[in-house]
């Protein structure tokens, strides 16, 4: 690694990532150590760790390669996207109610957590060329038809929170392209219109969820106990914390999901307002470089990208922090780079690879 190499590294952003993963390790440890026999305390942390390192190693080594050839094979990702998603549908396992994993050996993935970065590469290459030309109903079409069919596919499973990160997805890179304004803003409401008819498409759990949302205490020991426990672990926190192992919620079994879904009340419960703070002060780090990286990118193709994974990231946290604080409805969307899991944790790293990716080239010509 020569200094030239080192010079076009955006140091900020891997920072910030590498600081979310550090405690991301620390407060699974804290969350899960009593769950289990001393010989297996931190399996989790572990596991978590490893596959942290072997995709950090990953980046490091995919990161000498250009990201614009991703360009020319946004046709052939977007087919195998469909195809992981349609194998989740043919040969994957059930869970809490829903197929949405794949086993490979010892290992459980959930391809539609990789199906977000594909959406953003292949719906890049395709925007390309339709960038400042998506003026009427008609421009648009073919590319929310291009979105939807994974977007479907998803929803099939079903998994409402993945599918609502592809619309976020969606969004912001047909902003990034100069959709026309007016007929975004004309499509919302036809969208608010029209969410009384979309009501009747919803799963029943998923009408229940968002009946939760607005009073948990309808349901207090069902579909509500989510919400209540989280919002009593974070605000049993107070300013600093009760201090890592100590949470009560946590460490006694109350809050469930305390190292995937709710991590975020664990690090509010035993880090304090103090502990929230810094994690957010990290992720608006994580997210303004992304912007930036998209404001420098040499070229349309990595402003796409960069925009995508930005809208991606923002989206995960705006509505997992939102749904561990009671503002938003319970929707089973991770905490990026925190909340443990394999196929989320891949996902994300691989993601603030390709940031570095971006930005690296955007430097090129400063140094060759």
């Amino acid at each position: 690694m020569n200094n030239r190499w080192l010079k076009r590294l955006d140091f900020p952003l891997i920072i910030a990532a590498l600081g979310i993963i550090i405690m991301s390790l620390v407060i699974i440890g804290s969350a899960t150590h009593i769950n289990d026999e001393s010989s297996q305390r931190f399996w989790y942390v572990q596991r978590q760790g490893i596959f942290a390192v072997v995709n950090i190693a990953v980046v490091f080594f995919l990161i000498n390669f250009d990201y614009k050839m991703l360009q020319r094979y946004g046709n052939a990702l977007y087919i195998f996207n469909l195809v992981l998603l349609l194998a989740v549908m043919l040969f994957g396992h059930s869970a809490l109610g829903a197929q949405r994993w794949i086993q490979l050996g010892p290992i459980t993935l959930q391809p539609s957590e990789f199906s977000k970065l594909l959406i953003i590469v292949s719906l890049a290459a395709m925007l390309e060329d339709k960038i400042g030309k998506l003026e009427t109903i008609y421009d648009l079409f073919p590319v929310a038809a291009y979105v939807g069919v994974p977007f479907l596919l998803v929803m099939k499973q079903p998994d409402l929170g993945t599918s609502l990160v592809f619309f976020a997805i969606f969004l912001g890179m047909i902003f990034a392209a100069g959709v026309n304004i007016k007929l975004l803003f004309s499509l919302f409401g036809v969208g608010v219109a029209s969410m009384p008819l979309l009501w009747h498409v919803l799963k029943d759990y998923q009408k229940t969820r968002i009946m939760v949302f607005l009073d948990p205490n309808i349901d207090p020991l069902g579909s509500g106990y989510h919400i209540i426990q989280s919002k009593i672990a974070i605000g049993s926190g107070m300013l600093f914390g009760k201090g890592l192992f100590e949470g009560t919620q946590s460490q006694l079994n109350f809050l469930p999901e305390n190292h995937t879904d709710f991590i975020f009340a664990v690090v509010g419960e035993e880090l304090g307002f103090v502990g929230c703070a810094f994690l957010l002060l990290l992720y608006l780090v994580l997210l303004w470089q992304g912007v930036k990286t998209a404001i420098e990118a040499s070229d349309n193709f990595g402003k796409l990208l960069a925009v995508g994974i930005s809208s991606m990231l923002a989206f995960h946290v705006l509505v997992n922090v939102g749904m561990t604080l009671g503002i938003m409805p319970v929707t089973g969307i991770p905490l990026p780079l925190m909340s443990y899991g394999v196929s989320s944790l891949t996902t994300n790293i691989m993601a603030v690879g390709l940031l570095l990716n971006i930005q690296m080239r955007k430097q090129r010509s400063m140094f060759e």
